[in-house]
């Protein structure tokens, strides 16, 4: 498990993100993902991709993760 230094960093990462990309590019997702793992998810993309589909619904998202394949 991270120090609670490195989970207010993550956080603090993922605002400032959120705030400066847009929807679908991806890099939301990483700072999510990156947020769950220092706060000691076992499988934090699941926990991303969790959070993303109560969001923006199954649908809009499975679109934007296959853009992201791309």
């Amino acid at each position: 498990m991270s120090t609670l230094a490195e989970r207010r960093k993550a956080r603090k990462d993922y605002l400032k993100t959120v705030k400066a990309k847009p929807v679908g590019e991806g890099s939301r997702f990483k700072a999510v993902e990156k947020s769950a793992r220092l706060s000691g998810a076992e499988n934090p993309g699941a926990v991303a991709a969790s959070i993303g589909r109560k969001k923006y619904g199954a649908k809009r998202f499975a679109a934007m993760a296959a853009a992201g394949k791309k």
